[in-house]
This record gives C-alpha cells, structure tokens and sequence, in this order.
C-alpha cells in the first residue's frame, strides 16, 4: 500500500514538472509590423504565419502594429524567417525579437541604407503607380527607398502618383519602377507579375492597369 501511495505520489510531482518544462520550451517573437489598417489585415497576417505549425498565443493590435506569437523552441524558427514571412503577407517589419526558452534574446537586424553622397545629381520625377489604400503606400515607398540612390518617395492613393528624388548617377526612374512592379504594383511603364499582384492582401487589390 505504501508503495503504491509512493508511486502515485511520485507521479503527481513529475506531471507538474513535465508541464512546466513543455510551458518553458517555446521562444517568444515580438514584431513592429507597418501597414496594419484593418481587421482583415490582421486576419491576413496571423493566416500567413499559420504556415508555421505549431505557433500559439498570437497577438495582433492593429492600432500599434505590434504583433506577438511563441513557437516551439526545437523548431529554431529564426528572426530572419519572421521578418521574410511578414513581407511575404504584404507587410513591413520595422522592428523585431525573438525571446529563447534558455532567455537569449536575438534582435531584428535594421537596413542600413547607403547614404545620399554631397555631390549627389538629385532630380525629383512624378510616375503614376496603381494602388488603392495606405497599405498599398507603405508597400509602394518602401520598394522605392530602398534602392541605393533614392533619397525620398510619397506615393498619393488619390492621385496615384509616386513622387520620387533620387541621384541620377546611382539610378533611374525606370529601375525604381520595376522594383514597385516587382512588389505587386502596376506602374506607367512596368506591370506587376501576376503572382505577385494576386500575393497582394484582398484590400490592395486594385483594378489592373492595361497596356
């Protein structure tokens, strides 16, 4: 009898300790995620993340772009594949970290865009670029200012014009164009792939552009 009680005792101390244990074994990710605008947007993003099994307590507020979720810690799911996936649900990872179970904290590596040289041959050109809401700007701009060479771009979703300045010696209105397209936005003189249009969350989906 008394070994039985042992046993049983035994056991009510170990499943505590297993559940903590399994509690403990899952990294915490914290992610700035611009171009949030509505409920669908962060329907749209918590479905793409559901391509990583076994993620749990998502949060998203759509106020402050601040989205959370754990994951389980032998997956290694890394910061770089957080950030990737973000982009790949239309959005923009301004800022980002992962909390390991052991407490090692990994941070989002920020772009470091080359500076605009003294010398630099500035222009400013105007270029129309379908797109239909503030998402669709934020995705616009940040293909634009990413290229090495452009010093600012201000995308109107009424007009539907790209303002860009850029140095003429590092690079042209055309390449800012295709990199636009390349994101999924139609523009003057480049169509966005179909792949990349149909990529785009169900609130950007403006109507085509015809050549």
């Amino acid at each position: 009898m008394k070994k039985i009680a042992f046993i049983v005792l035994t056991i009510l101390m170990v499943v505590p300790a297993l559940q903590v244990q399994a509690q403990k074994n899952y990294d915490q990710f914290e992610v700035q995620v611009d171009g949030l605008g509505c409920p669908f947007c962060a329907y749209g993003l918590e479905k793409k993340f559901k391509e990583f099994k076994g993620i749990k307590k998502v949060k998203i507020n759509i106020e402050t772009g601040d989205f959370s979720f754990t994951d389980p810690s032998e997956k290694a799911l890394t910061i770089k594949d957080v950030e990737q996936q973000v982009v790949k649900a239309g959005y923009t990872p301004m800022s980002g970290r992962v909390t390991r179970f052991d407490g090692t904290v990994e941070e989002m590596e920020s772009a470091q865009k080359e500076a605009i040289s003294a010398d630099a041959d500035l222009v400013t050109e105007s270029v129309f670029v379908a797109g239909k809401c503030e998402m669709c700007q934020v995705r616009i701009e940040k293909a634009s200012t990413d290229i090495s060479g452009v010093a600012t771009a201000l995308w109107n979703k009424d007009t539907k014009l790209l303002e860009v300045s850029y140095d003429t010696k590092t690079t042209d209105l055309d390449a800012i164009e295709k990199a636009v397209a390349k994101v999924g936005h139609d523009t003057k003189n480049h169509k966005a792939k179909n792949g990349a249009y149909k990529d785009l969350p169900a609130c950007c989906a403006y109507e085509r552009v015809e050549y």
